[in-house]
């Protein structure tokens, strides 16, 4: 199995850089300013896209996220909005839809994965599936050919972060620290160590997200992680702008700075 997702983490191991990682939940602030601000995240540098799929009992999520799903499950967004997002974006840049797993399990999971794959989806974030759960989840989309990128965390014990890996494709998600996601001074030391023990029972690219939200952040997770996550620091902009436009303005700028300290070395 090769996806747009797997071709892109090795032609930038082969240029020795890091992959921007940008993310949004669809429906926010808008559909269609969704899509016009995942277009600006793309034209300003990120690589590939996670599209959040709104929920209302986020364990993964912090206030920022949690204020922009409030928004988008407010102007109705469901899982026809979630697809048309991704369809609008996945020609411009390989993407993926972060969702905790109740959704899926509602639509249903072949349906799911037929879906997702239709329009030109790479893989689905589950971040509250665990690996027991996971048996029809790993056979499903193995058939359907689609990246299973499941989340690891500081607190992932050895033997356990092997078997979360063995079952991972695409990528590893390593949450930089244990919390909820959100922009931070710094980001947490344990997140290199993290990537380091992941390395030790895994080839698979390693993307750190939790915590990443200025350039200099994502410099330092750059010269270490093979992809680095942006949510919170995208939101926060079009959350404070006065108007959408200024809002998808700065959110092309964050991303044309983050994206230049995505060179290693």
């Amino acid at each position: 199995m090769s996806t747009p997702l797997d071709d892109l983490f090795v032609k930038a191991r082969t240029e020795n850089r890091a992959l921007l990682i940008g993310y949004l939940p669809a429906g926010f602030p808008t559909q269609d300013g969704c899509i016009a601000a995942l277009t600006a995240m793309i034209d300003g540098g990120v690589d590939v896209v996670e599209i959040g799929y709104p929920y209302s009992d986020p364990v993964m999520d912090g206030p920022v996220i949690q204020a922009a799903a409030d928004t988008s499950l407010h102007n109705g967004t469901g899982a026809a909005e979630v697809f048309a997002t991704l369809e609008a974006i996945a020609p411009l840049a390989p993407t993926v839809v972060m969702t905790y797993w109740n959704p899926i399990e509602r639509y249903g999971v072949d349906k799911f994965l037929t879906k997702l794959k239709s329009v030109g989806g790479s893989g689905v974030i589950t971040p509250d599936l665990t690996i027991e759960e996971s048996v029809p989840w790993i056979e499903a989309s193995r058939e359907r050919e689609t990246n299973r990128i499941y989340v690891v965390a500081p607190s992932t014990g050895g033997e356990r972060l092997r078997r979360v890996t063995e079952a991972t494709s695409g990528f590893v998600y390593a949450a930089s620290l244990m919390g909820v996601t959100g922009t931070r001074t710094s980001v947490s030391s344990s997140a290199r160590d993290l990537v380091a023990r992941v390395r030790e029972v895994s080839d698979l690219p390693v993307a750190v997200g939790l915590g990443v939200s200025t350039p200099e952040q994502a410099r330092e997770v750059a010269q270490y992680a093979d992809g680095v996550i942006v949510g919170s620091a995208f939101i926060r902009l079009l959350q404070e702008s006065g108007s959408l436009a200024e809002g998808i303005a700065k959110v092309r700028a964050l991303a044309q700075e983050l994206s230049e300290g995505m060179q290693r070395g």
